[in-house]
């Protein structure tokens, strides 16, 4: 009986700045098919991968999870369990997409068996973020499996501060970076590009991805040297042999429908017309005669065969689409490769909504709302840093009607993926939380699509932001770039670039790249690139064809709106910031809070209150803000000498009143102040609950408030009593 024991074997990468990762098999996880740890400071990150039987159809069942526990920071899960939930946060879905993103295509086109991609990080480096090491750990995993694999993959994450370009930055580095990029390829080339920046030039934007693909090379290299001594023998994949039945329908199909087909694609249809066409002419190939004698007919038909016409007619319908665009550059809705499809604007649709836009791009919809809230809204999250909040968020919505499909509702990861993509790219021109103490959430309803619809809200989230008069730093746009080739590879003699691509050129593309930004710069962008060897000179070319769309569509953005209102929609919470001495705190809040309380339920208010004496207030109405502002104001003013107070006599002593003055702070009126003649009583003048008005004095060292009523009266001195009569008082 032989056990597998622990036997780990290492290679160990140094990126360019120096620092050491180390990547290692045979210790951990040994019965699934493959298993790597990618090892960097103290990150320590685990990839699985199992397989399963094949599976009919076309699809390649691949499913990515990426985890990141408590224990791997030193700490407990916050909140009541202490167990982390089943379902991966958003963040653990961000991390999850960008290492399939890379390993997707490296799969043979014909592989259909079911992969499972298991990453966790068992421990982390409190400097930098260890997801993007989980494309590494995931290629080498599978590299080390039976499963066929076309070429190792790796990340990294390149931040640009100033003239640096940093790669493998720490928290703080990407904190304050003016570019934020993960860039994942094999040792040849790019294949995935994201992230989000502060209008950074196209220039910044290429020199960061070759100084990420350095690093990727290195981190490749290391990966191909564990694979070719220790990966298991590759499964060896039967060729699926089409036999002469295929070539005969090759062969038929395009002599029974291409002159139709070819005269359809001409016919610039926009989807809604295409699509019915396209599946007209697709039965109208399985119907024909000359088919029906190859596939059979009725219970004598061969559904692979029949599944076999059908997908020849599909490549037939690509090719000749292929061919248009490089051999006429025209497409199927007739746009040259450079035209943005028609845009139309509607700004405050929704009567209810702060700020709200409809923006429609061809067969594109997008209807966004921005609302806005406050600090008691933010979003509330925990990573492997700890807790925190977030007072700006985006959510995406692609309901299944807006593509006429009857599907099951709930929230995809595509959906979490293009809206956290559509949210930063506005990031970089919303207002500091200081000028601006809102927080604000845009949620972007997709009713219709026909591809780029994440850019389709950017543009709506812009206009949502300034319909309900956020104070942007300036318009963003977004558009979707695609690009076609002759033979699949970046060097072809014929290439054509895309602007503002439909669904169907995205799906026959080599090439989708989502660029945002205003006019100074690029703020976000993602690329997912099909074809080998994309080149710098391709990138550019790409990003400047991409500029020139973006500032069309910022220039009907600002036919709309100029600029942001200059006012907020009077729906919106009124907003004020103040702040009080830190030793005031105790007063606004009462005892027990019944002070902040009572003023809440006072005015409607809500009122936070920060350990630094910062106080935000969200009121329903100006009004009710003002009123709430002044009741914190008097609650922590000082008396100051020389001013006039209305004030309430709390207690009465032999010599003088005590009268509050503001809330919480009594001042003496001796009975010497009390009239400007001789007092015997000062019952006589006052009597507790009275409401009088008062001059103040001035304070005393022991911060004792002396205070005057005699010194606000005005009336002549009464006249000097006869005989032995006793002075009376003046009449009031």
């Amino acid at each position: 009986m032989e056990y597998q024991m622990l036997a780990p074997k290492e290679a160990t990468a140094k990126l360019p700045d120096g620092t050491e990762v180390v990547l290692e098999t045979g210790r951990l996880a040994k019965q699934a098919s493959g298993s790597a740890v990618v090892k960097i400071g103290d990150a320590f990150v685990l990839a699985t991968v199992c397989f399963g039987p094949e599976k009919d159809g076309d699809f390649f069942p691949l499913t990515v999870e990426y985890r990141e526990k408590a224990y791997a920071a030193g700490r407990l899960p916050g909140g009541y369990n202490k167990r982390e939930a089943g379902r991966p946060s958003d963040e653990e879905i961000l991390s999850a997409r960008i290492i399939d993103r890379p390993i997707r295509p490296m799969f043979p086109e014909n592989f259909t068996r079911e992969v499972q991609v298991i990453v966790n990080v068992l421990s982390a480096d409190k400097k930098f973020a260890p997801d993007v090491f989980g494309v590494s750990a995931a290629s080498l995993a599978i590299g080390l499996s039976e499963l066929p694999f076309e070429e190792q993959v790796a990340a990294v994450r390149v931040a640009v501060i100033g003239d640096e370009y940093i790669v493998n930055p720490s928290y703080e580095q990407v904190s304050v970076a003016d570019l934020d990029l993960v860039v994942a390829g094999t040792e040849n080339s790019v294949c995935m590009v994201e992230g989000g920046a502060y209008e950074v030039s196209e220039d910044t934007m290429i020199k960061a991805i070759t100084t990420g693909h350095e690093a990727i090379k290195v981190l490749c290299k290391a990966q191909a040297e564990l694979v070719a001594k220790f990966a298991k023998p590759k499964m060896v994949l039967s060729p699926k042999n089409k036999g002469e039945a295929h070539e005969k329908l090759v062969s038929t199909v395009k002599e029974v429908i291409f002159d139709e087909l070819n005269e359809a694609l001409h016919a610039n249809m926009v989807k809604t017309q295409l699509y019915p066409k396209m599946a007209e002419l697709e039965a109208k190939v399985v119907a024909d005669p000359k088919i029906l004698s190859i596939i059979g007919e009725g219970d004598a038909q061969d559904p692979a065969l029949l599944a076999d016409a059908k997908a020849i007619f599909a490549e037939l319908e690509r090719s000749t689409m292929r061919s248009m665009i490089l051999n006429e550059g025209r497409r199927i809705d007739g746009r040259a490769t450079t035209e943005v499809r028609p845009i139309e604007i509607q700004l405050g649709l929704l009567p209810s909504v702060h700020g709200s836009a409809v923006f429609q791009r061809g067969e594109t919809q997008a209807l966004v709302s921005c609302t806005l809230g406050t600090k008691a809204d933010e979003q509330r999250y925990e990573t492997l840093q700890g807790e925190g909040s977030k007072s700006y968020m985006l959510h995406y919505n692609f309901p299944p009607f807006c593509v006429g499909e009857c599907k099951k509702l709930g929230m995809s990861r595509r959906e979490i993926g293009h809206g956290h993509l559509a949210e930063r790219s506005l990031k970089a021109v919303l207002p500091v939380t200081e000028d601006f103490p809102y927080t604000i959430r845009i949620v972007s309803e997709i009713l219709e699509s026909n591809g780029s619809s994440s850019m389709a809200s950017v543009c709506g989230g812009t206009l949502s932001l300034m319909d309900a008069g956020v104070p942007i730093k300036a318009p963003v746009a977004g558009v979707a770039m695609g690009l076609i080739s002759e033979t699949g590879h970046a060097d072809d003699a014929k290439i054509k670039i895309l602007t503002d691509i439909t669904g169907t050129e995205d799906h026959l593309g080599d090439m989708d790249f989502k660029v945002t930004g205003t006019e100074e710069g690029i703020t976000a962008f993602q690329m997912d690139i099909k074809i080998k060897g994309i080149t710098p000179e391709l990138m550019r070319s790409a990003l400047e064809q991409a500029r020139a769309g973006r500032l069309h569509i910022l220039g009907k953005i600002k036919e709309a709106i100029p600029a942001p209102r200059d006012h907020l929609s009077p729906k919106a919470p009124t907003m004020l910031k103040m702040r009080i001495p830190t030793s005031k705190i105790r007063d606004v809040i009462g005892s027990g809070g019944s002070v902040i309380k009572g003023m809440q339920a006072q005015t409607g208010c809500q009122i936070n209150i920060e350990e630094s004496g910062d106080i935000d207030i969200a009121a329903p109405n100006a009004k009710a803000g003002a009123i709430c502002r002044r009741m914190i104001e008097e609650l922590t003013a000082e008396p100051e000498p020389g001013r006039i107070y209305k004030g309430k006599v709390k207690t009465i002593q032999p010599f003088g009143a005590f009268v509050e003055i503001l809330p919480g702070r009594d001042g003496l009126v001796h009975i010497s102040e009390l009239a400007d003649y001789r007092v015997e009583k000062v019952e006589d003048i006052v009597h507790v609950g009275d409401e009088v008005t008062v001059l103040c004095l001035g304070i005393d060292p022991k911060g004792k408030v002396k205070l005057s009523i005699k010194a606000l009266q005005h009336q002549e001195k009464p006249a000097e009593p006869q005989g032995d009569a006793p002075a009376e008082p003046p009449q009031a």
